[in-house]
């Protein structure tokens, strides 16, 4: 591996798939996930995650990302709501229950 390297991250293409229909709390939203490189041998793993809008569950692994595009609000029970929008750093704890209601197409760098 080199000892600098460049990810031009507005090149990275990702590939969308229709959410899975048990995960779908609104509209028919798809999702699709970019790797772009991992931390030496720590299995941490960077990259570019992409959802058009609607709004699915999930279950969150332990993560940080930054909004590149677009706005969403995520929720957690029992807690308020969070908007998110470009620029924003956020942190999320692994197995948290999350709602994501994508209101404009949603690009993150992620790093888990």
């Amino acid at each position: 591996m080199a000892d600098v390297e460049v990810f031009p991250l507005g090149e990275v293409s990702v590939a969308h798939e229709p959410a899975t229909p048990g995960e779908v709390v609104a509209g028919k939203p798809t999702l699709g996930t970019t790797p772009i490189t991992t931390l030496g041998d720590t299995g941490v793993e960077i990259g570019i995650w992409e959802m058009s809008t609607g709004a699915v569950r999930d279950i969150e692994v332990d993560e940080v990302f930054v909004v590149l595009e677009g706005a969403a609000t995520i929720s957690v029970e029992g807690a308020a709501p969070v908007a998110v929008k470009p620029g924003d750093l956020v942190r999320l704890s692994a197995g948290t229950a999350t709602v994501w209601e994508v209101t404009s197409p949603l690009r993150k760098l992620y790093v888990a």
